[in-house]
């Protein structure tokens, strides 16, 4: 990492495709990809989107009175932790991770204090001990670019871009029904009325920022990369100067193909039929609704036709 910290961040609204393109992200040679959801929120932030997003997905406050264990402390990252914590009621239990969290936060105290504390140095510190503490990573030598994957974190863009001067935020969008229909699996899923609310300001929020930072936001379509992810994620890895590998055509975990991309998200199969049958499995009624609702959206990014009522 001679020329700085290289970071890409995904962000995407719930089952939009962001854990799935981050998987097939995971295997490109240059590329240090963040195993999980990199839950990088504290309990701090406090605006005016916490009502409708979870701390967690959002860009991180830290306490100025604190100091680097406080703020290694303060960031959520669940899932890495729970998985290398407690493993055993992790839903990533089955994949092999020699990681430890202590050993994590040791190398990133000794980051901070050779470089100093602020919020961009905090988290090129904390992608970096990342990797220097997982000791079965599948390296290839070639590595330059951290990769991380917050669900809508899009609305934190501007914080992003403006604080890490090589970062790139690739946000990803999928056709309103097929994912309302996977959210509707969840346990207790949000509203239809609600979940199209906030499905509308990831896009509201995508767009605006793409036009304040040219050529560092970047927004793909989760119908064009399934269709064909080696074109559409090697053209993006093309624009943020890296080589369109052919390790892009398959989802991976640690290098490892995945048969399926769950338990990072609902969706199962990354493939086009499998997401048109996920909008058929919603009443007429609800497609319909979606229809008025994202009305806007569904026509800037050409969903007028993904589905019939």
């Amino acid at each position: 990492m001679k020329d700085g910290f290289r970071f890409l961040m995904i962000s995407a609204m719930y089952e939009n495709g962001g854990n799935t393109t981050q998987r097939f992200l995971d295997g490109h040679p240059q590329m240090l990809v963040y195993p999980f959801e990199s839950q990088l929120g504290t309990r701090l932030v406090n605006d005016s989107l916490t009502s409708f997003f979870p701390v967690k997905y959002r860009w991180p406050v830290f306490d100025l009175a604190a100091c680097a264990l406080d703020d290694y402390r303060m960031i959520i990252d669940e899932e890495a932790k729970v998985r290398a914590r407690t493993p055993n009621v992790s839903k990533f239990r089955h994949m092999p991770f020699d990681f430890s969290d202590d050993e994590r936060c040791q190398i990133y105290q000794h980051y901070i204090n050779r470089e100093g504390r602020s919020r961009p140095k905090n988290i090129s510190a904390f992608f970096r001990s990342t990797f220097d503490a997982w000791k079965d990573y599948n390296r290839s030598g070639k590595e330059t670019v951290f990769v991380g994957y917050s669900p809508v974190i899009v609305v934190d863009a501007e914080k992003i871009l403006s604080e890490l001067p090589q970062a790139h935020l690739l946000h990803v969008v999928r056709n309103p029904w097929s994912a309302y229909a996977d959210t509707k699996k969840r346990p207790v899923p949000l509203s239809l009325a609600n979940y199209l609310l906030a499905w509308n300001l990831n896009q509201y929020f995508a767009l605006t920022f793409k036009l304040k930072f040219p050529g560092r936001l970047h927004i793909l379509r989760f119908e064009d990369i399934i269709e064909n992810p080696l074109k559409v994620l090697g053209g993006l890895c093309r624009k943020i100067g890296l080589n369109a590998s052919s390790t892009l055509k398959i989802p991976t975990w640690n290098g490892r193909e995945l048969k399926e991309v769950y338990p990072w998200g609902t969706i199962r199969k990354p493939e086009p039929k499998a997401n048109l049958a996920t909008a058929k499995e919603l009443t007429v009624q609800e497609r319909n609704e979606i229809r008025v609702l994202a009305r806007q959206y569904i026509e800037i990014f050409n969903y007028r036709n993904f589905i019939h009522s």
